[in-house]
């Protein structure tokens, strides 16, 4: 270990936001407020963008550890114990420092912050949520936070952070237990979970008495909710249970609701925090029970709603974690039924995906002259958007025997040439989720084709003026009964040909060697950038 006394605070900033550049798991902050007078910083200015993509979006997130040294010797991580490389560690006060001057300087809009474990989950907890609280109380810095939850820490502290910070995140490292035991033998599933799950208790119930500021919804909620809609107006069973979880969705027998208790679990009537389910021909939501306010505590233990000076609500960007993936032997299936069972068992806004980059000398680990699996990275995140947006199920997209998506045809794609006794689909007459489900169409078009369905006749050039792929949703459609070329077969052999031919160049540059590199803070040219 090689630790830098005496650093400056830019040496210090040179090793710690360099230290950050593996950790994926920020995006926009999912949360809206303004300036506020006496305050500085807001989440909604230049749109708050945090990842790093290649069609034009720019960083505005100061994105640092507290600390690069750490207790633990995760196996694929470059600040493990074992490593000798530079370590360091901030201040609370110099991350409040950095924050504002960045910030005044127009260089940033928000704050990600992560850490290594020095001496003690706790301990390092607490340096951050110190951070956080001179930030919003001292400074009053109004900006977007994204904070690491440190696994093992007193929940206590998880909550104190949960107040100052938009959006947490636990990373889940490794898709399965046996994973995590081999490369990172000094956490377990349980010190991950558990404050995964006090966090989502403590949404659901500042949610419940704060309205959105309490960890707003996911997509996938809104997406299975909207299923559930649409199966008890069909009078269907519902598949999560007997129950909806919408707000007064009637069926043909009455109104039956399930309130969304402080316990219960977003897209399950299980475990539903005391609360009763009511039933009533009007489709009302009755909660019948004790009042936790009443009492002064939440039966999620919230305990810090008048203890911090903040108006903000408790996590209100909601939660997100990340997997490494190609560390370990798990398939594709095993990713996503990992990851649909975190949406719907945590609530979380988002499952992060980070190819695994070889950065340490292992016998456990692939060979360091592996690529990062880019291409696969980028299936999961094509099947974790039909997860929340287009009401797919991991046990649509894969399987047992069907285990990985196919290199070459993205998620859906692949799962229509599979289903092709559903297609092809007339596009006057279907609904909304059908047409979800048709390659080529998209959430937004989908809403386009029902509104102009309304006022007169969706004709193929008026789809593509909607935004619909035509170059994949022809072979899967009709306009009036007709598909757009007489010719056009339904036939897997003959499609798989046609869309491989219109994509010669699919995913060009994911087999070229690459290196992961995050954008410097200092200038990278030595006349000053002049050029």
């Amino acid at each position: 270990m090689i630790l830098q006394e005496n650093a400056t605070l830019q040496q210090k900033l040179a090793i710690l936001s360099d230290a950050a550049k593996y950790d994926v798991a920020c995006t926009s902050s999912g949360v809206a407020r303004k300036a506020e007078a006496g305050s500085i910083g807001n989440t909604e200015a230049a749109g708050i963008c945090h990842t790093f993509s290649g069609d034009g979006r720019c960083i505005s997130l100061l994105k640092i550890l507290y600390t690069n040294e750490c207790v633990f010797d995760c196996k694929y991580c470059v600040n493990r114990c074992s490593n000798d490389v530079p370590r360091a560690s901030f201040t609370p006060e110099e991350i409040c420092t950095l924050t504002m001057e960045f910030y005044r300087r127009n260089y940033i809009e928000g704050l990600f912050l992560s850490s290594g474990i020095l001496h003690s989950p706790n301990e390092t907890m607490e340096q951050i949520c110190k951070a956080l609280r001179d930030l919003r109380i001292i400074h009053r810095f109004n900006g977007y936070i994204h904070c690491k939850a440190i696994p093992g820490a007193d929940p206590a502290l998880i909550e104190m952070a949960g107040w100052y910070a938009d959006r947490m995140s636990i990373n889940l490292e490794l898709p399965t237990e046996e994973g995590l035991k081999r490369l990172a033998p000094n956490k377990t599933r349980k010190t991950i979970l558990t404050p995964m799950r006090q966090i989502q208790n403590g949404m659901a119930e500042s949610r419940e008495y704060l309205g959105m500021k309490g960890g707003n919804y996911g997509a996938y909620h809104f997406t299975q909710e909207r299923k559930q809609k649409r199966l008890v107006m069909r009078g269907a069973k519902d598949t999560f249970g007997t129950h909806a979880i919408s707000r007064g969705v009637a069926s043909a027998s009455g109104a039956h609701t399930v309130s969304r208790g402080v316990k219960g679990v977003p897209g399950t009537n299980a475990d539903n925090g005391g609360y009763k389910i009511s039933h009533s021909g009007s489709g009302d939501s009755v909660i019948t029970g004790t009042d936790l306010m009443r009492q002064g505590k939440t039966t999620s233990g919230l305990q810090l709603w008048n203890s911090c000076d903040t108006k903000r609500g408790f996590v209100p960007a909601g939660q997100s974690t990340q997997m490494i993936i190609g560390a370990s032997g798990e398939t594709d299936y095993e990713i996503m039924a990992v990851s649909e069972a975190l949406y719907r068992r945590f609530d979380l806004k988002r499952v992060f995906y980070s190819a695994f980059i070889n950065v340490n000398k292992d016998s456990t680990l692939p060979a360091l002259d592996s690529q990062p699996p880019l291409r696969r990275e980028h299936r999961l995140y094509q099947a974790d958007f039909l997860l929340r947006y287009y009401g797919f199920e991991a046990n649509e997209l894969l399987s047992p025997s069907h285990p990985n998506f196919n290199t070459y045809l993205d998620p859906k794609c692949d799962w229509a040439l599979g289903h092709l006794e559903l297609f092809p689909v007339e596009i006057e007459s279907a609904d909304y989720d059908t047409l979800l489900r048709v390659p080529g169409i998209g959430v937004k078009s989908a809403g386009r084709i029902i509104r102009a369905r309304r006022t007169g006749r969706v004709d193929f050039d008026s789809l593509k003026a909607m935004g619909v792929v035509l170059k994949r949703a022809i072979y899967f459609i009709t306009c009036h009964g007709r598909m757009f070329q007489d010719f056009l077969k339904v036939e897997e052999d003959y499609i798989t040909r046609s869309l491989l031919a219109d994509n010669t160049d699919v995913m060009r540059g994911f087999g070229e060697r690459v290196t992961y590199r995050q954008l410097s803070l200092f200038d990278d040219f030595p006349n000053g950038g002049l050029v």
